[in-house]
Formats: C-alpha cells, sequence, structure tokens
C-alpha cells in the first residue's frame, strides 16, 4: 500500500484540476536545520498535532450524517490566513450538505467542492484563484491532520482533506529519502507512532488536527467508491460550526484505529 501511494503522489498528480499533488514538484526537502529546531522531543516545542487544545480555544465540529461529530483544533499561529479562510466558510455554512468527493483507504478523504467532482471551490474571500500556502515545520501530515487539497498552482482555496495514511515501515523512509526528503529522527519516530502520509510534508498547508471523532474518518475511508475514488453513496457534511474547546479530553487515533496516549507517543500538552 505504502508504495502504490508513494507512486501516486508522483505520478499521477496531473490527471485532474485538483489534484492534491503537482508533477513539476516530485521531490520534497524539508530543511534538516529548521526541522530540528523544532524536532519533536516529546517535551518542549516540536510537531504540534497532537498537543491539546485550550479551554475555550475555537474549534471546527463538523458532523457527517450517518457517522458523528469530528471535531478540529486549528492552529492560527502556524496557518494564520488558513484557519481564518477555513472557519470563515464554516460560518458562512460553505461546507454543509457537502460531500467528500474523493476517498482513499489508508491515505485520506477530500471534501469542501461545491461541484462534487474536484474540479470547484473557492476562498473565503469570494475568489476562485485562491491564496498562498503557509507551510509551517512544526505541522505534519500525521493521521487526522486537516490540510488544504491543492491544484498545481498551489494555491489554497475550499478544498481540504484529512489525512488517514498508514503506519510507515523503514523502507518506506528510505524510499523518501533516497527521492530528497529529509526528516529527523524524531519525526520519522512520530509518523512510526502515529501514522500518516510523510511524502506530503512541504507541499500542502495544514491548518487543523482531528482531536476527536477520528474514529469515522476512518470508516468513511473505507467505503465502496468508483473508479475516480467517489464514494459509490453520498458522504454528507451535515453541518460544521465553529464553536469554543469544553476542555474534555482528546480522543486521538492512530492510523489503525488504536488510541494515542502520552504513553505511547510521548505526547504533552503544549503549556
Amino acid at each position: 500500500m505504502q508504495k502504490r501511494l508513494l507512486a501516486a503522489a508522483v505520478l499521477c498528480c496531473c490527471t485532474a484540476v485538483m489534484m492534491m499533488t503537482a508533477c513539476e514538484k516530485k521531490h520534497v526537502v524539508l530543511d534538516p536545520d529548521v526541522m530540528e529546531q523544532n524536532a519533536v522531543d516529546f517535551g518542549e516545542g516540536g510537531s504540534l498535532n497532537y498537543t491539546m487544545p485550550e479551554k475555550g480555544e475555537e474549534i471546527v465540529v463538523m458532523t457527517i450524517e450517518n457517522y458523528g461529530d469530528v471535531k478540529i483544533r486549528l492552529f492560527p499561529e502556524q496557518s494564520p490566513k488558513g484557519v481564518e479562510n477555513f472557519t470563515k466558510l464554516v460560518r458562512e455554512g460553505y461546507y454543509d450538505e457537502l460531500i467528500f468527493h474523493r476517498v482513499i483507504d489508508g491515505f485520506m478523504i477530500q471534501g469542501g467542492d461545491p461541484k462534487g467532482n474536484g474540479t470547484g471551490g473557492i476562498d473565503a474571500w469570494g475568489s476562485s484563484v485562491g491564496f498562498e500556502q503557509t507551510l509551517s515545520p512544526r505541522l505534519n501530515h500525521v493521521t487526522g491532520a486537516v490540510s488544504y487539497a491543492v491544484g498545481q498552482d498551489k494555491m489554497n482555496k475550499s478544498q481540504f482533506f484529512i489525512v488517514t495514511g498508514t503506519i510507515p515501515e523503514a523502507e518506506y523512509f528510505s524510499q523518501l529519502n533516497a527521492m530528497g526528503y529529509t526528516f529527523t529522527p524524531q519525526i520519522q519516530s512520530l509518523y512510526e507512532a502515529v501514522g500518516g502520509t510523510p511524502h506530503l510534508d512541504g507541499q500542502h498547508e495544514i491548518f487543523g488536527q482531528v482531536f476527536d471523532g477520528m474514529e469515522y474518518v476512518l470508516d468513511i475511508q473505507k467505503v465502496p467508491t468508483d473508479e475516480n475514488d467517489k464514494p459509490k453513496s453520498a458522504v454528507r457534511i451535515e453541518k460544521a460550526v465553529v464553536t469554543q474547546y469544553d476542555g474534555a479530553a482528546p480522543h486521538w487515533l492512530n492510523a489503525e484505529g488504536g488510541a494515542i496516549t502520552g504513553d505511547s507517543a510521548g505526547l504533552q500538552d503544549e503549556g
């Protein structure tokens, strides 16, 4: 599966307007100096994906029809315009009744297109051009990451995806290293603990992280799909709202559906 997805990420990029990677950018080098400064050291600094939101902090709750509530932590300091875009669209009801139009088991689920075919979408300011990415070295495409889907222009609009991913093997990272990707040992260890899609780092802007309801995302990735990876039966966002985090303990899951705890992945509160 990992070899198949890695090959797909490199080779299939030019077949649709809103594909998630671009052919002219096959290799991504994560600056080792920057990554080392922000490495996952299981205590201070590091990847922010699995840090706990503070009580009262703004989050987004996405209710998926026939599934349940998916709660998303936002990272406005790392993705200021990305978070503003997403929350403005949510408040306007833009995502209500839209479907997840592209679903790949072991990879991700993608939505946010009013056309429902991967070719539509605008940003929160009404532009079909979108806005430039902001790529944070402190956010990674681990399981549950919420990131913008972009076309060859690499501009963010309304389309997003939620990473499901797999637990990568050492061979997988060897392949990525041979292609020019660079990960610190700490970042690699995080991926090996929780899973994800490391080959997307540096290519898409991450602006959120699912901290509860990931079981629904993992279920959705397994629905029957057609030859274009579109679910045969619509998977619909019933409603999305911006609300405040009530302080309930996050319920993070890894790519295999196992609970992520501080003991299993060295995770600690951000503060």
